[in-house]
Order: C-alpha cells, then structure tokens, then sequence
C-alpha cells in the first residue's frame, strides 16, 4: 500500500471531521443522546418504541447525505476486493462486536472518547487492536 500525497486532501477530511463533531455534540447537548450509530439503529428496530422518529431520521440523513454531496461533486469510486460471503461473514462479526462492546466506533470512538469515558477508551483500544490484528492475519498469514 502506498499513499498518494499528490492526492492527499487534509480539508475535506478537517472538515468532514468537524461535521461529526458538530452533529455529535449538537444531539449530546438538545438531546441528551450519544450518536452512537448502532444504538441508534437498535432503538429503530425495537418495537412500538416511542423515540423511534429521531432515530429514523438520523439514520436517512446518513443515507441522504451522499446522494446530496453526489448533486455537487463526483462520488469517490468504491472497489471492493472481497466477495458477499466474506462480506456477510465481516458484518455478523462486527455486529457482534458492538453488542459485546455496548456500542461502536462513532458511540465509543467519538462520543465516549470526548466525554473522557475510560470504558470507551478501553472498548475503542480493543476493537482498534482486533481490527489490527485481524488485518494482519487475513493479508499476510491467510493470504486473502
């Protein structure tokens, strides 16, 4: 792997950065919500739950927000090297992980980390670390 500097583009990642922030501090402080983005869709999936509407309309803005930047500006072009089976077998075990985690990167990552939270601290080393390691080991040792 290689980086192409010449490509390198640090404002839109500061900015893109800087909206998270903002949408995770502005629903923390009117809301009293983490945005942590498997919760969110937990609270979707459970039945007859009465705050359901906020969090449907979080997870269409994560679905409408590329359709929108795509009116403005080409779309990057994604290249998957893995095929459904891995895909599908990926999802269940990242899934896994946030209900053994009791949450994700955005709830632990981003909210948990500035709040100061050690429990996030100690959830974001460790799903840091396992993404390390199972890189790794499907790279290098099982050659994928």
């Amino acid at each position: 792997m290689s980086i192409a500097w010449n490509a390198f583009t640090p404002w839109s990642a500061l900015t893109g950065g800087v909206m998270i922030g903002l949408a995770a501090a502005i629903l923390i402080l009117m809301n009293g919500k983490v945005a942590g983005i498997s919760g969110i869709l937990a609270g979707v999936l459970k039945p007859f739950n009465r705050n359901g509407y906020w969090r449907l309309s979080f997870l269409l803005g994560l679905l409408i927000a590329p359709t929108v930047y795509g009116c403005f500006s080409p779309l990057p072009v994604l290249q998957i090297d893995a095929g459904v089976g891995r895909l599908l077998l990926a999802g269940l075990v990242v899934g896994l992980g946030t209900r053994y985690g009791s949450g994700c990167t955005s709830g632990h990552g981003v909210c948990g980390l500035s709040r100061l939270s050690v429990r996030s601290l100690v959830a974001t080393l460790t799903f840091m670390g396992a993404g390390f390691v199972t890189v790794f080991v499907v790279r290098h040792i099982l050659n994928w």
